[in-house]
């Protein structure tokens, strides 16, 4: 089976505090505080929490200079590098560097005047730290909107490397690029035309998705298509709710393809008429029974003879049921315990605790 890492593109590898982007090193997950950047305390908060639910790089909005003049303080607080977020004013970005901030976004779409932005490439040079070219669809060049009739794919892809080039030409080559919109398409078609031009690392994100369901499948097709690709060295999951919730998803993304510790993974069959037990039931009592472990590895819990069996043997451990009120155990491709499906279902969370645990101390 191919795994989405063996395809992934080869780009050059910066770093952001002590989280090291692109190269050969783990897909990251960052998210973005949503409480004024001038409250250090609910800030600092913040970020704690996000980095306890997995969160590698936190960004925060530079809307004013109170902002600027507090990153000096959380920086040295936080527990995860701070990246800041910076638009219009450049000053601000340089308030932040001088502060000790491990990275800068801008976008110079909204950067007016050429030196300023040249200052901050400056700055950020003299300081050691990557900046990020953050291209959004909201804010392109008029030239460029002009050019394509819109905020298209290309004129996304268009605007990222004419910026890129700019900061070449200045000698400043430590960055990472962004091309988001809230159209799942155009996003995903303006990072592969970038992906194919240059080596610099991708912050991968859809923007504006809103909440709920809908907001999550956005993210999960946009940047999953591109992950896939091999397309990818850090994501946002962008979500109108908590922050924690967009790391939470934002990993749950990455360990669904394999991009990720994945802890215990469940697989079960959707059921339907063909199902004679009740496998909600039998599910949850696994869910239960396996709550807590920490070792790498997936567990199946199947309903019927149809596809049973087949991926039982799939997964590390599973259980296939019968219409006969028996079911089978399999491990490692290898059946190897039959009788009451009661019975069986024990068996399977006593033996999948055991491998959890003997893969957790290899």
């Amino acid at each position: 089976m191919q795994q989405v890492n063996e395809k992934r593109r080869k780009t050059k590898a910066i770093s952001i505090g002590n989280v090291p982007i692109g190269g050969d090193s783990p897909i990251s997950v960052q998210s973005m505080t949503k409480c004024e950047t001038s409250d250090r305390g609910a800030v600092l908060d913040q970020i704690r929490s996000l980095a306890t639910a997995g969160c590698d790089i936190i960004r925060l909005a530079i809307p004013d200079e109170s902002s600027a003049r507090a990153i000096e303080r959380i920086c040295k607080a936080s527990p995860i590098p701070v990246v800041a977020d910076i638009h219009f004013d450049y000053q601000l970005a340089l308030i932040t560097i001088a502060g000790g901030v491990d990275a800068v976004r801008i976008n110079p779409g909204n950067m007016k005047r050429e030196s300023h932005v040249k200052a901050v490439a400056d700055a950020a040079q003299k300081a050691g730290i990557p900046i990020r070219i953050g291209i959004n669809s909201g804010s392109l060049e008029r030239s460029l909107l002009k050019k394509y009739g819109g905020p298209t794919a290309e004129a996304m892809a268009e605007s990222a490397m004419m910026c890129a080039k700019k900061f070449e030409g200045w000698g400043f080559k430590d960055l990472k690029l962004s091309l988001k919109s809230h159209d799942v398409a155009e996003t995903v078609f303006a990072y592969r035309k970038v992906a194919a031009v240059c080596d610099y690392p991708l912050h991968l994100g859809i923007t504006a998705t809103g909440a709920g369901l809908e907001a999550k499948l956005k993210s999960a097709v946009g940047i999953g298509a591109l992950l896939i690709d091999g397309i990818g060295d850090t994501i946002r999951v962008s979500l109108s709710s908590e922050p924690e919730e967009e790391v939470v998803v934002g990993l749950a993304l990455l360990k669904t393809l394999g991009l990720h510790p994945r802890g215990l993974e469940l697989v079960a069959c959707p059921t339907c008429g063909r199902c004679k037990v009740d496998l909600l039931n039998y599910l949850e009592i696994v869910k239960k029974g396996l709550s807590g472990i920490q070792g790498e590895i997936s567990v199946a819990v199947m309903g019927c003879v149809v596809n049973g069996p087949g991926e039982a043997r799939q997964a590390d451990i599973g259980v296939a049921f019968s219409d006969d009120g028996t079911a089978s155990v399999f491990r490692d491709g290898r059946h190897y315990a039959s009788g009451p499906a009661g019975e069986m279902l024990e068996r399977l969370i006593d033996d999948a605790r055991r491998l959890a645990e003997e893969r957790r101390t290899q």
